[in-house]
């Protein structure tokens, strides 16, 4: 006899609301800033120097110690976790809304990704076990990735909103309240789990290893641009990043009690899937990106037109996310991946032909459009794919490995396409050309390039799992030895 649905019951629906909201809250503090950038300097007095660390500061430490945050939520108890990280994200959120400095912005933000970085693999990772049978989980992660692909999207539109209405300040403790919201939902709705280890059991060097290696990685790679790609600081601080991530390996290879238990790369497809959703955020997050600077500077948009141009995405990608949850018990997740991505890739493709004097209805919105439609395939068959079949136990670690797939992603794709955009725009000021004409053609060799990122991903995604939303199965892998449990 088949379990009943969890997801048609109003707690299921109401649970699963609270997950997305936790997830909206982590994906879009990414964006939500970017158009506030200029308010943000006139009123703080930013050098255009440290300006870059208000985006870039939150995108170093979500990334740098997500995977510490997957690991910590399977051991210690996700709902632990989880609320632990929501407490770090409100409460600097609040510094950051009151911020009378630069330094005090920027240490704001750093504290926001250590706390997102806490509370995303373990909602996933909620998300993966509360939900367990094929049907309902599919319907399940098809909200989750419209979610994760329409969030930068409304990060753009809403941090518009609120600029020029309340001011800055505003995208900043608006995630007070909802923060409030979800600890409370938290304690209604989510089963509390005990810890499964003894904190003298924790793999103290790997974390020190995988989280240093992670930090100097994204910040080399944000820093890169401004620095230039060839000088020793950049060589430097890549060798040292790939330096501490080996020794990581070896020490994971070695250990008893391995944050990073290896084994977990020997079910089938999950490493395909997690390179597929790097590769692919690094083309579609600076897509992002530079059309929001080409409508700024180029076309004169307010923060709010800008934001309000990102509508037809976010619906696009939503009405896509949806069918792609039905469809993935019947066609799998392998070939929605990369018909998501390849037409992902097309629809920046056609934003890569941008013209100075550009028109949004016939120039931006049919690209966005074909965009949205291959954002919101991809980013559902992408996490269905990297969370199936594995178990419980392993259940925060693999979305830590995805989430932090997305935001090294991120970093790699600004810093490669930064240089591209800058090394055009500057040839071409070189030549005595109009800026706007200048500034036009860097976006568009970025976005082009962008475009061939994401059918990259698609060529590494035929390696992926064709996962048609089956009950999760143990992986044919070796036993690795458990931390002890506490008693």
């Amino acid at each position: 006899m088949a379990e009943p649905s969890f997801l048609a019951t109003p707690r299921g629906k109401i649970t699963l609301t609270l997950l997305c909201a936790i997830a909206f809250l982590d994906f879009i503090d990414a964006s939500i800033v970017n158009v506030a950038l200029p308010a943000i300097r006139s009123d703080l007095d930013f050098s255009v120097q440290d300006l870059q660390w208000v985006p870039s500061g939150y995108l170093l430490t979500y990334g740098g110690f997500m995977l510490l945050g997957g690991r910590l939520a399977d051991l210690l108890g996700r709902r632990r976790v989880v609320v632990g990280g929501t407490v770090l994200f409100s409460l600097s959120s609040v510094v950051g809304g009151f911020a009378q400095s630069p330094g005090m912005l920027i240490g704001a933000r750093l504290a926001q990704g250590a706390g997102a970085a806490l509370m995303l693999p373990g909602t996933l990772s909620i998300l993966t076990t509360m939900f367990k049978e094929g049907g309902d989980r599919n319907k399940a992660l098809g909200v989750w990735g419209g979610v994760a692909g329409g969030a930068s999207a409304a990060g753009v539109l809403l941090g518009g909103l609120l600029t020029d209405g309340p001011g800055w300040r505003w995208v900043m403790l608006v995630n007070v309240p909802v923060c409030v919201l979800v600890l409370i939902g938290m304690f209604v709705l989510v089963e509390g789990d005990r810890r499964s280890a003894r904190l003298a059991n924790f793999d103290f060097l790997g974390t020190a290893l995988v989280t240093g290696g992670m930090l100097l990685l994204v910040f080399t790679l944000v820093k890169a641009p401004e620095v230039g790609w060839g000088t020793a600081r950049t060589i430097g601080g890549l060798a040292g990043a790939v330096v501490l991530l080996l020794a990581f390996l070896v020490n994971e290879q070695r250990g008893r009690n391995p944050l990073l238990p290896l084994s977990i790369f020997r079910i089938r497809g999950l490493a395909a899937a997690d390179v597929a959703m790097l590769v692919a955020v690094a083309g579609i997050g600076s897509m992002f990106f530079f059309l929001s600077l080409y409508m700024v500077n180029v076309l004169g948009y307010s923060p709010l037109k800008t934001g309000s141009a990102y509508l037809p995405l976010c619906a696009g990608v939503a009405v896509a996310a949806g069918i792609t949850a039905q469809l993935l018990t019947r066609v799998g997740t392998r070939p929605l991946i990369i018909a998501g991505l390849l037409l992902g890739g097309g629809g920046v493709y056609l934003l890569s032909r941008i013209p100075v004097d550009g028109s949004y209805l016939t120039d931006l919105l049919p690209g966005l459009l074909i965009s949205s439609v291959g954002l919101g395939m991809a980013f559902v068959a992408i996490t269905t794919a990297a969370n199936a079949n594995v178990p419980s136990d392993r259940a925060g670690l693999a979305a830590a490995l995805l989430n932090a797939s997305q935001q090294l992603g991120g970093a790699l794709g600004l810093a490669i396409f930064s240089a591209l955009a800058t090394s055009r725009t500057n040839a071409m000021i070189a030549d005595r050309r109009p800026m706007p004409e200048a500034l036009t053609s860097g976006f568009a060799r970025a976005l082009l390039a962008s475009s061939l990122f994401l059918v990259a991903a698609a060529i590494v995604a035929i390696r992926a799992a064709n996962s048609r939303g089956e009950a999760q199965d143990l992986p044919a892998t070796a036993p690795v030895p458990e931390p002890v449990p506490t008693k």
